[in-house]
């Protein structure tokens, strides 16, 4: 007769504030579904309280958390070792307690290609990258990682886009430059994928960065960092909606499947699907 066990595996997140963020209801409904006596604690840190956080994580043998804003660089520091997707980025979101040991990582790129990759596997493609934040910035590495032949990261300052083209050139093999956006912008026929990873559309669900739609050619595929759902019957709309990208022929993708994605990179082997983490977000 096996002995009944009480000690549940813990994982968690850190961040500040804490409130809105829906990762909990991901993780804790693959762990439902997988049978795992497992919970996942969602943490508000401050600044101030990270190392604590962090050594209390490790004295109470978690087996991971994650850490978003402010601290994906912070935790760095407390760390023992980083993950090569990490390294690159500069900047951590999951951490793995292996052995006492700190493992950090980064699945902002990754899970966001998980999910392009249902539309379209981008190795050998070409992909114009709108934006030059941390999105971006994940994405492209990710994305060169992959093997993508060539990277143009438009973005209003260019200094920005040039540091992640850098990054993306000195760390993979994947072509990378910069591309001028001035005004509403062309996309170049050549393009095979178009990714705005831009904050554009997520006060205003129907929001688009200015592009000219008539550039977008039949067959692209289009996918957007913003968590918004498709707006069905909507003519203004990002660039993954209805409408407009239908009458053009793209392909879409929308962030809520590149959220699920980070929760499947985490494990490291993609074994649990997709669905059981979107269902977590309705």
């Amino acid at each position: 007769m096996s002995q009944q066990n009480f000690r549940s595996i813990l994982t968690g997140s850190f961040s500040t504030p804490c409130d809105d963020n829906p990762t909990v209801a991901m993780i804790e409904a693959a762990y439902r579904h997988h049978d795992i006596d497992a919970r996942y604690i969602n943490c508000d840190v401050k600044a101030d309280g990270l190392k604590d956080a962090v050594a209390g994580a490790r004295a109470m043998e978690w087996v991971g958390f994650n850490c978003s804003l402010p601290h994906k660089v912070a935790v760095i520091e407390h760390l023992d070792e980083l993950a090569e997707s990490a390294r690159i980025i500069g900047a951590v979101n999951c951490v793995s307690i292996r052995d006492g040991r700190l493992i950090g990582d980064n699945t902002d790129g990754k899970g966001f290609l998980a999910s392009l990759n249902k539309v379209g596997d981008p190795s050998g493609k070409k992909v114009l990258l709108l934006g030059a934040g941390g999105a971006a910035r994940a994405i492209a590495v990710e994305l060169g990682l992959v093997s993508a032949a060539h990277i143009m990261v438009m973005n209003r300052d260019p200094k920005k886009a040039e540091t992640i083209a850098a990054l993306v050139r000195d760390n993979t093999s994947a072509k990378a430059d910069v591309q001028a956006w001035d005004g509403e912008a062309s996309v170049p026929e050549d393009v095979d994928i178009l990714i705005n990873a831009t904050s554009i559309g997520l006060g205003d669900a129907d929001a688009m960065p200015p592009l000219k739609v008539e550039t977008l050619r039949k067959g692209l595929i289009v996918a957007d960092v913003i968590p918004n759902p498709p707006a069905a019957g909507s003519r203004k709309q990002g660039l993954h909606r209805a409408g407009r990208a239908r009458d053009a022929g793209q392909s879409g993708r929308d962030r809520r499947g590149a959220l699920a994605g980070q929760d499947v990179g985490r494990r490291g082997d993609g074994a649990d699907p997709e669905g059981y983490f979107r269902r977590g977000l309705t």
